[in-house]
């Protein structure tokens, strides 16, 4: 009995020995644990006076098609003339609130800020103002806001013309507190094109982006990073902490919306031609990625930070009819914009897969392939395992 207890205790130590010292080869299968799912309603706002409701799941393990909508939705907040928004805001302490902001004067030369009802899809609170006389947006009367953060009190959407500022409103109330313009940073009327910003999730700070100008006045490709403090900005001041300028390509490089990773480290910033990932401490450049598939617009790391969601403007969809077929001109097609998402890996630093459209296939389907279909901003709610 001790004989044979013996054998097998050394036959189990030679193939235990075998499978230390022993080499996989290239021709091994080798077993990889399967990444992390993931489930959300996506919010993503338009030109044509609603969100895109997509509800999404995202896949990384499926490396060619890790983005599929599952099903496709709008929230009405007006129409084209009067609601063209950019700015898709959730409110941190009700998941079916949705603050947004218009990107362009109505008819009536009001500007408008409001928040949604995400259960119902029903506007809660329309606010019509008069543009500020400092910043009328010019004679397109457009851009106005386009970026948004929020504290737990209040929200903050961001005025991205000139003069750019931050408007402060009471969550509940809708009521406006404060305007503060980045003039007070030092920013000059003219000297910049865009301005955009976001909270940090502990709600301590505020990044506000600018893209700079030239002595030409055109767009030359640098863009500010400015810190600051979002209790202060909450009560009408601003309180700088870190700024640092970054570099890229005159008239492509266009700093857009951008949040915090879920832990504060990083910034996950949309910039036209391509997106960075910043260092939320030191705002030293992490990573950077050029946007292959189109203009990039926002960027939304999800729940763990281990990937982001980014917005894309993609220009050369070909354009259809009601039924379905290529509208012509000319012997060619109609290319007409959609908007996608697009899927970037944080730990393998690169953008993966195809795009996924969420504005086209309403488009088409509602006998308006031949629509622009202009996204920007964009938030969710992900669904909890």
């Amino acid at each position: 009995m001790k004989k044979g207890l013996l054998v097998v205790l050394i036959l189990s130590l030679a193939f235990g020995g075998y499978l230390v010292y022993t080499t996989v080869d290239s021709k091994t299968p080798v077993v990889v644990a399967a990444k992390q799912t993931y489930s959300a309603t996506v919010y993503v706002a338009g030109h044509g006076g609603h969100f895109a409701k997509a509800d999404v799941t995202i896949d990384p393990n499926n490396a060619d098609e890790p983005i599929k909508v599952a099903s496709l939705d709008k929230v009405d907040i007006g129409d084209t003339k009067t609601h063209k928004t950019h700015d898709a805001r959730i409110d941190s302490n009700d998941s079916n609130v949705l603050f947004w902001s218009t990107y362009q004067l109505d008819p009536n030369g009001k500007q408008h800020v409001g928040k949604s009802d995400l259960k119902t899809g029903k506007v809660i609170t329309d606010i019509a103002m008069d543009p500020d006389k400092r910043s009328t947006g010019g004679e397109k009367k457009m851009p106005i806001y386009c970026a948004s953060g929020q504290s737990k009190e209040n929200y903050l959407p961001v005025f991205m013309g000139n003069e750019g500022y931050v408007d402060v409103f009471d969550k509940k109330t809708m009521k406006h507190k404060h305007r503060v313009f980045v003039s007070d940073l030092g920013y000059k009327a003219g000297s910049y094109q865009f301005v955009h910003g976001n909270n940090s999730n502990k709600m301590d700070k505020f990044i506000l982006t600018f893209t700079m100008k030239g002595e030409d006045g055109k767009m030359n490709g640098k863009i500010d990073f400015v810190m600051v403090d979002l209790k202060e900005l909450d009560s009408g001041k601003f309180k700088e902490i870190k700024r640092a300028t970054f570099a890229g390509e005159p008239g492509k490089t266009i700093t857009f919306r951008e949040y915090f990773s879920p832990d504060d480290k990083y910034i996950f910033q949309s910039a036209g031609d391509r997106m960075w990932v910043v260092d939320a401490n030191t705002l030293a450049k992490v990573d950077e990625k050029m946007s292959a598939s189109g203009e990039n617009h926002d960027a939304m790391p999800t729940p763990d930070g281990k990937y982001a969601l980014l917005t894309i403007r993609n220009g050369k969809i070909d354009a259809c009819d009601a039924e379905g077929k290529p509208i012509m001109k000319e012997g060619k097609n109609v290319n007409i914009t959609d908007g996608q998402l697009v899927l970037y890996d944080f730990d393998a630093r690169k953008i993966t897969g195809k795009t996924a459209s969420v504005c086209f296939a309403c488009h088409k389907g509602m006998g308006l392939g031949d629509k622009t279909a202009i996204l920007c901003g964009l938030d969710a709610n992900y669904k909890k395992k």
